[in-house]
């Protein structure tokens, strides 16, 4: 992970910023059986995704999703800044890896016009890792 610190003169707080890979665990498990050859496994490495403990989940936007082929498993109310929004939520074979750890999880669809990747507490924990 790196920190990285704004300027702090301006007294904003510091990021934690780290890169993930997730990817699409049916892809992988057909990939195994000889259903798809490996190079079809949909994935995605992903820079400056921001550590947020103020996260639940992993939050990715709904390019990202779709890219990956992910179902939707149902919606939930989310708590955003802008206030209480829908929030799609999407099945649980993703496959996330991060700073060399594996665990496989569901996730967010971040409300449109948000464009970031968000790496919330539940993963960080069940990985054993937490921002420093």
């Amino acid at each position: 992970m790196t920190l990285v610190l704004p300027n702090l003169q301006g007294k904003q707080m510091g990021q934690v910023l780290t890169t993930i890979t997730i990817t699409n665990r049916i892809d992988q498990v057909l990939a195994e059986r000889g259903f798809i050859p490996a190079g079809e496994i949909r994935s995605l490495t992903l820079d400056k995704v921001l550590v947020d403990t103020g996260a639940t989940l992993l939050a990715l936007p709904a390019s990202i999703i779709s890219q990956l082929g992910w179902s939707q498993l149902g919606e939930t109310n989310i708590q955003t800044t802008a206030g209480v929004r829908k929030g799609r939520i999407f099945q649980e074979d993703i496959m996330l890896e991060v700073e060399g750890r594996q665990a496989v999880f569901d996730c967010l669809e971040i409300p449109e016009g948000v464009d970031a990747v968000l790496l919330g507490v539940i993963p960080m924990e069940m990985l054993g890792l937490e921002p420093d």
